[in-house]
């Protein structure tokens, strides 16, 4: 389980493609993997991915075919950032709220405002995913705990404070650029129940 709070931002150093699968290596920032064992969960961009070796700061991941299929591990490229949150252990604090690092779909950046101190990202989601999207509710980006800040036709808004554009990969999103999404496991729960007790309102009640 993970929390949703990133901790860094790692490097992407090597990338094998091979049968079935992409081996990755990823740099991080001092200290971050100390402790760290073979075997480990580790939150890439929203994924959980097992260490599978790591050596100092670079630890090394085998991303399935499924993985590559469902988020957007399969596009990145030596030298991209990705955030990072290593597995959350009993009696930590939580920050954001409980996440599974299962990666239910992609969604697409479609606008970027920049207020003073804030910045406003739209994303568009696949149809068969926004009914589980609430206003001001809770929504996993790349990994990180947002707070949904209002609804679109296609999909949700956010807006972003400063120390989360420092602390994450966000800063540098532009138009077009695609995450990784989770959805709240407790709004899916809800939802998918009231729809086989028949009792979900319509979509454009929601």
């Amino acid at each position: 389980m993970f929390t949703g709070i990133i901790q860094a931002k790692a490097s992407v150093e090597r990338i094998e493609h091979a049968t079935g699968l992409n081996r990755i290596a990823l740099r991080f920032p001092g200290g971050l993997l100390d402790g760290i064992q073979r075997g480990a969960s580790v939150s890439v961009n929203g994924a959980c991915l097992t260490v599978t070796d790591q050596d100092n700061s670079l630890a090394w991941f085998d991303v399935m075919m499924e993985t590559l299929r469902v988020t957007t591990l399969g596009n990145l490229t030596e030298g991209a950032e990705v955030n990072v949150e290593r597995a959350a252990r009993i009696g930590d604090e939580i920050g954001g709220h409980l996440l599974s690092g299962h990666v239910h779909c992609v969604a697409t950046l479609t606008s970027l405002e920049t207020p003073d101190n804030n910045r406003h990202l739209c994303f568009s989601v696949p149809p068969e995913w926004r009914e589980y999207l609430v206003s001001k509710g809770y929504i996993a980006v790349d990994g990180a705990s947002l707070t949904v800040a209002e609804l679109t036709d296609s999909g949700f808004c956010v807006y972003l404070i400063p120390e989360t554009l420092r602390a994450t990969r966000f800063g540098s999103l532009a138009p077009g650029d695609v995450v990784n999404i989770e959805i709240d496991h407790q709004t899916q729960t809800i939802v998918d129940t009231l729809k086989r007790m028949n009792l979900a309102p319509p979509a454009d009640q929601r």
